[in-house]
C-alpha cells in the first residue's frame, strides 16, 4: 500500500502543474483582452511601498528597463535640496511619474519614513528621494512582461518555494493568510463529514430495509425539501434563532471568555461554535446521502446472491450488514473525494454568514476583489485537495472491500 501511495502522489505532480498552467492562462487573458495590470490594485495602494510592487514584478515574470534607459531617464531631472539629510524630486519628476502635486515641506517623523523607504506617500501622491529613488521607479514603469511561458515557470517557481505572492486585497502575503485559516476551514469541514456519514449512511440503510414505511415516507419528504433548500437561507434561519434564544454564539470560532480559559474549556467552547455551521452544512448534505445510500441498498437488495444468502437460512442481520452494506457503500465512499475539495467553495456563504474564519470566506472576497494571487493559490489548494480526497477514497474503498487490490 505504501508503494501505492508514492505512485499516487508522484502522479498527482503533472496534474497540478497541467491545472496551475490552465489556470495562470485564463487569468493572463485578461492581460491581453482587456489591458488589465495585475498590479494595478498594488500601485495605487498608499500602503505599498515600491520595494513590494519590484519583488512582485519579479515574481511574476516582468522583465525589467535596461540600466542605460534608466541613467539617461534619472540624467534628465535634477532634486531640489529640501534638508541637510533628504531630497526630494522636483514638480517635473513627481508629475510625470505619479501626476503628484508640489512638496513643500516635510515633518520630521515623514523624513524619517522617506529616509527608511526611499519614498514619501501622501494622498495617493508619491514623492522620490534620492537620484536612485527615482531610477527605481523608472525600472518599475518601465519594465513589461516576459514571455508566456517564462512567467510561468517564474511563478511556479517561487509558488513551489512558498512564495504566492502579495494579497492586493488583503495586503499580506497570501501564504500567510492561507495558513492562518486552513486550520479553521479543516475543523469546519471535517465535523461536517462525520456528522454527514454517522447521520446518513445508516439512515439510508434503515430506510431501504424499511421501503414503504411510514418512516420512510416522512423521511423522503424531508430529504427532498432540504435537497432544495439553499444552505445560506438555512444559515440564516439558524443565525436568527441562535440571536432569539441566545442558545449559541452567534459569530467567530472562540469566545473572548474562553481564549484565557483552558484547553478544556477552548475546546468546548469551539464544539459550542460548531454546531450551527455543521448543522447548516451537513442537513443538506445527509438529504442527499441518504437517498443515494438508500437507493444503493435497493438495487443491492434485489440482487439474486442476496435472495439466495436468505434462502439458505442466513440471519438477516448477516445478509444486510456483511453481503449487502459492504457492496452499496462502495459507490459512495467514491463521492468523498468531491466532497473533500467542496470544503472551501462549499462554506462560503454559511462561513460569512456565521463570521466563522475559513478559506472559503477569504476565497469569496478575493475574487470579488479580483485578488489574482489569492485566486491562484485558492484554485491549487482546491486542487490538491480533491486529489488527496480520491486517494483516501480509494483506500477507504479498498479496505472495505477485500475484493479491491490497489496494485503499485
Amino acid at each position: 500500500m505504501f508503494r501505492y501511495i508514492i505512485k499516487r502522489l508522484i502522479q498527482m505532480i503533472p496534474l497540478l502543474l497541467i491545472i496551475s498552467l490552465l489556470g495562470f492562462g485564463i487569468i493572463r487573458l485578461a492581460e491581453v483582452f482587456a489591458g488589465a495590470d495585475p498590479l494595478a490594485q498594488m500601485k495605487q495602494s498608499p500602503t505599498v511601498t515600491a520595494e513590494t510592487i519590484r519583488r512582485e514584478k519579479a515574481r511574476l515574470g516582468y522583465e525589467t528597463a535596461h540600466s542605460e534607459e534608466i541613467k539617461l531617464a534619472e540624467a534628465k531631472y535634477t532634486p531640489t535640496k529640501i534638508s541637510s539629510t533628504a531630497e526630494v524630486a522636483d514638480d517635473s519628476i513627481t508629475a510625470k511619474l505619479k501626476g503628484g502635486a508640489p512638496l513643500t515641506r516635510l515633518g520630521e517623523d515623514q523624513k524619517a519614513k522617506a529616509l527608511a523607504e526611499g519614498e514619501y506617500r501622501f494622498e495617493n501622491n508619491v514623492y522620490l528621494f534620492h537620484p536612485s529613488a527615482v531610477g527605481k521607479t523608472l525600472e518599475l514603469e518601465y519594465s513589461t512582461p516576459n514571455g508566456f511561458f517564462i512567467r510561468y515557470y517564474k511563478w511556479m517557481s517561487q509558488f513551489i518555494k512558498g512564495d504566492m505572492g502579495e494579497s492586493y486585497y488583503f495586503k499580506s502575503p497570501v501564504s500567510s493568510l492561507i495558513l492562518s485559516r486552513l486550520g479553521s476551514t479543516l475543523i469546519l469541514g471535517v465535523a461536517t463529514l462525520i456528522v454527514t456519514w454517522l447521520v446518513a449512511v445508516p439512515l439510508g440503510i434503515y430506510l431501504a430495509v424499511r421501503q414503504y414505511s411510514l418512516v420512510d415516507q416522512i423521511s423522503s419528504s424531508i430529504s427532498y425539501f432540504f435537497m432544495g433548500f439553499p444552505d445560506f437561507f438555512l444559515a440564516i434561519i439558524f443565525l436568527l434563532f441562535a440571536a432569539t434564544t441566545g442558545w449559541f454564539p452567534i459569530g467567530e470560532m472562540q469566545s473572548i471568555k474562553a481564549a484565557q480559559s483552558s484547553l478544556p474549556i477552548q475546546f468546548l467552547d469551539l464544539l459550542h461554535h460548531l454546531v450551527l455551521p455543521t448543522l447548516t452544512l451537513s442537513m443538506i448534505s445527509i438529504a442527499t446521502l441518504q437517498r443515494r445510500m438508500r437507493a444503493n441498498m435497493l438495487d443491492i437488495l434485489g440482487e439474486e446472491y442476496i435472495k439466495t444468502a436468505r434462502a439458505k437460512g442466513l440471519p438477516e442481520k448477516k445478509v444486510i450488514y456483511k453481503h449487502a452494506v459492504r457492496n452499496a457503500i462502495n459507490p459512495i465512499i467514491t463521492l468523498l473525494g468531491f466532497e473533500v475539495a467542496g470544503l472551501i467553495s462549499g462554506a462560503a456563504f454559511v462561513e460569512i454568514i456565521f463570521s466563522w474564519p475559513g478559506l472559503g470566506n477569504m476565497m469569496l472576497q478575493a475574487l470579488l476583489g479580483t485578488d489574482l494571487n489569492l485566486v491562484m493559490a485558492g484554485l491549487i489548494i482546491s486542487t490538491v485537495m480533491l486529489l488527496l480526497g480520491n486517494l483516501l477514497a480509494d483506500l477507504l474503498l479498498a479496505f472495505a472491500d477485500p475484493r479491491i487490490k490497489l496494485e503499485a
